[in-house]
């Protein structure tokens, strides 16, 4: 690379050296290109781009930048769009053969908001076909490879967006979350992936009735808070819209969380296994916080109860029929089977699924300020799945959820369906160097404090030096 810039960067770094004309927003996309151009034939976690539109949008940028103009917090910093959301001058294929050809003529809120913050929108990232499964795996483009080990999967959904970023492709990159989808690829990939609250960021057409949310993956707390700030602006566009917080989410970073109540959580009611790597990083993790001032202890069982499951399924279900233009007899059988199976939720159940989620919510979330402040536990359960396998066990049995899909969704899921924020952070590695992700769950609109202990731990087990393998060798390093 004949520039002077670490593709580690953060995104907010990055931003303040283009504010500053240390480098051009060109410059920066030019650097990210290059390195997409070396490292996706191997990761493939980039699927469409358009060099001359980006180009044209990082040379406009700049001139505002030189005539003074303030064009956002994020100005001239390269970004992917996840490919189930839509972005002008963009196709959104949704990851399947079987989407409509052609260009989006307008952005979702999200990206609306991306380009609002100054951000370079240089490409789509890879996701399963619709985004149900946790691995960044479809027949239309391929498999998406971890760069920590590249027989492994990055998670997903947002896997392809992981993968860039933690390859240094990207310092930041848009992703969405309906059971885990920024979480669990965050968590694969040595990440800090934050679930929003429900409603926080607007969006277009929330998915899976609000169940999934719009965030971003970073590599730095402060990334992740900045971002936030960004994608969350309200909107006279949607219906919803979450409380505004006290103050701007980047001042809460480096502020006091203060001594706090924290629940351990190791054990799940759907009864999965946890792997000792995934165990010992929640175990260490309470160690981590015990010696911090907080106060910690370990909660005997699990909040989930099991009989929402079925209702969650209904409205994932029936959320295809969201989709317009779908060849349906093209699409992969996995999704075939759950979209007939969504074809038999009638309104009537639908609304009771509904209704019992929502009556199944006040009973987990009022734990939160009555007996305990945050709750941590794995992201995900086990470490990253071998590329390729849940796939071929989701087309070997159509319409059963496979098993390392449904383990790895354990510790996440519940908190698509309370709402409630949630971020996973790359606390630990396991004995074969793979990251391990510990989650931290908070109250109901609680982003604030989950920001001010994330980046409390950022500094007292910082991870910013580590690198995957893959992107070492690329760097030299």
């Amino acid at each position: 690379m004949s520039l002077d810039l670490d593709p580690f960067t953060s995104a907010v770094d990055l931003a303040e050296r283009i504010r500053s004309r240390e480098l051009t927003p060109l410059e920066a996309l030019e650097a990210s290109l290059d390195r997409i151009d070396r490292l996706n034939p191997v990761l493939n976690a980039v699927v469409w781009r358009d060099d001359a539109s980006s180009r044209a949008q990082a040379e406009e940028i700049g001139k505002r930048i030189a005539a003074g103009e303030d064009v956002g917090p994020f100005a001239g910093v390269p970004t992917l769009v996840k490919d189930l959301t839509k972005a002008r001058g963009q196709p959104a294929t949704y990851g399947s053969a079987a989407a409509p050809e052609g260009i989006s003529e307008e952005d979702d809120l999200v990206v609306a908001a991306m380009r609002r913050a100054g951000f370079v929108l240089c490409g789509r990232s890879n996701t399963p076909e619709f985004g149900p499964l946790p691995v960044t795996e479809n027949t239309r483009y391929g498999i998406t490879r971890n760069p920590w080990d590249t027989a492994r999967s990055p998670g997903g959904s947002s896997g392809g967006a992981a993968a860039a970023v933690a390859s240094g492709m990207v310092p930041l990159a848009h992703g969405n979350d309906g059971g885990g989808s920024i979480r669990i690829p965050s968590s694969c990939c040595g990440l800090v992936g934050l679930k929003p609250s429900r409603w926080r960021v607007p969006s277009s057409t929330p998915a899976w009735f609000g169940m999934a949310v719009e965030g971003a993956l970073c590599r730095t707390v402060a990334d992740a808070a900045t971002v936030l700030d960004c994608l969350s602006a309200p909107s006279l566009l949607t219906w919803e819209q979450a409380p505004a917080p006290e103050r701007p989410f980047a001042t809460e970073v480096g502020a006091d969380p203060g001594p706090l109540r924290i629940a351990l959580l190791t054990t799940s009611s759907l009864g999965v296994e946890v792997e000792a790597s995934c165990r010992a990083a929640v175990e260490d993790a309470g160690r981590l916080l015990e010696g911090l001032g907080h106060q910690v202890e370990l909660l005997a069982e699990d909040l989930l109860d099991t009989s929402a499951v079925g209702p969650f399924l209904d409205v994932v279900n029936s959320a295809y029929g969201g989709f317009e233009g779908i060849d349906w007899d093209r699409v992969e059988p996995h999704n075939r089977a759950w979209r007939e199976a969504g074809s038999e939720v009638d309104a009537l159940t639908l609304v009771s699924s509904l209704n019992a989620l929502r009556r199944a919510t006040p009973h987990v979330v009022e734990h939160w300020g009555r007996d305990f402040d945050v709750l941590v536990t794995p992201t995900i359960p086990i470490e990253p799945p071998i590329a390729g396998e849940v796939l071929a066990e989701a087309h070997a049995e159509p319409g059963t959820p496979p098993l390392a899909a449904f383990v790895m969704v354990a510790f996440t899921i519940l908190f698509n369906m309370t709402g409630q924020p949630a971020v996973s952070l790359p606390l630990s590695q396991s004995p074969s160097g793979l990251p391990v992700g510990v989650q931290f769950v908070g109250g109901p609109w609680g982003e604030d404090r989950l920001l001010r202990l994330a980046s409390q731990l950022e500094v007292a087990a910082p991870w910013k030096d580590r690198e995957p393998p893959l992107a070492m060798a690329e760097t030299g390093t």
